[in-house]
């Protein structure tokens, strides 16, 4: 079923109720490569609830990803999810995600554009998370779907948000972050059970010879040696995290994040340790 424009511009999904624990936090945690060293204190609070106090527990804020997953915005959207790659990923974290909560996510379509027939289209998401209890807002989600099946439906071509800019100097800092070969099973605890990422046969399927670490894994992970190592663990620093997809990660492999520090902005991508091939690309973080 072709895009119809008018349409796909009115699909939202408002008031769905999601809650998750600390177990649910700690999970996310070790899906993007934290508690690795049992020896390292200064990680112990994203895996670790110190006294049996959920309240001890630091949340890594590309969570909020994850917290909200099953809604259905894009279930009558017309698209070929065949076809379907993430294109990027916008973050804007008002409040740091508490360790337990119970929450309200409203998700509408943003934008649709049409890059022409054969092309595909570039649709857009938006994604408000607040407190069920209070009504206050925790964080706002963007996110860009690259339907490569769906061009020429007659929508806008031009409109979309640019990219981040990257600085053309050379990086201040490279930070390696390494993947496990299990990852990807234990990131999909978090919420995205696509068999592409565990099923070798799904994989071939899609051409690839493997299967292939989720995006928004990678994108975690970028985000774990950015608090690391830029923001002395301090997680709550984070303001807003950015970035756009560019190849995908096989299980295991390393990636290198390149970081350049402008005031409070920190732009950064990824390589791969093994293969000289961008992975994550016009990250912007915004810190406190």
């Amino acid at each position: 079923m072709p895009i119809k424009y008018d349409e796909i511009m009115s699909l939202k999904s408002e008031g769905d109720v999601f809650h998750w624990s600390e177990r649910e936090s700690i999970l996310y945690a070790l899906g993007v490569g934290f508690g690795r060293d049992p020896m390292n204190e200064a990680e112990l609070p994203f895996v670790y609830e110190k006294d049996l106090n959920p309240q001890n527990v630091r949340t890594v804020p590309t969570m909020a990803t994850v917290v909200a997953w099953g809604q259905r915005t894009m279930a009558k959207s017309g698209i070929n999810y065949l076809m379907v790659v993430h294109g990027e990923q916008r973050l804007t974290v008002h409040k740091p995600l508490p360790p337990v909560a119970t929450i309200i996510a409203d998700e509408k379509v943003i934008g649709a554009y049409d890059k022409g027939a054969g092309k595909g289209a570039v649709i857009l998401t938006e994604k408000n998370i607040r407190l069920k209890d209070t009504g206050e807002k925790l964080c706002t989600l963007v996110s860009t779907t690259f339907a490569r099946g769906d061009g020429g439906f007659g929508g806008p071509s031009e409109g979309a948000p640019a990219p981040h800019t990257m600085p053309e100097r050379k990086p201040d800092a490279t930070y390696e972050a390494a993947t496990h070969q299990d990852q990807a099973f234990l990131y999909a605890l978090s919420g995205d059970r696509n068999p592409l990422h565990r099923d070798p046969a799904i994989a071939k399927m899609a051409g690839f010879p493997r299967p292939i670490i989720h995006g928004l894994c990678s994108y975690g992970t970028a985000c774990r040696a950015i608090i690391t190592n830029m923001l002395g663990h301090d997680a709550a620093k984070i303001k807003a995290f950015d970035v756009r997809f560019s190849a995908p990660v096989f299980p295991g492999e390393t990636l290198l994040v390149d970081v350049w520090k402008d005031g409070n902005v920190i732009s950064y991508r990824a390589r791969l340790k093994e293969r000289e091939i961008v992975v994550l690309n016009n990250g912007r973080c915004v810190v406190a």
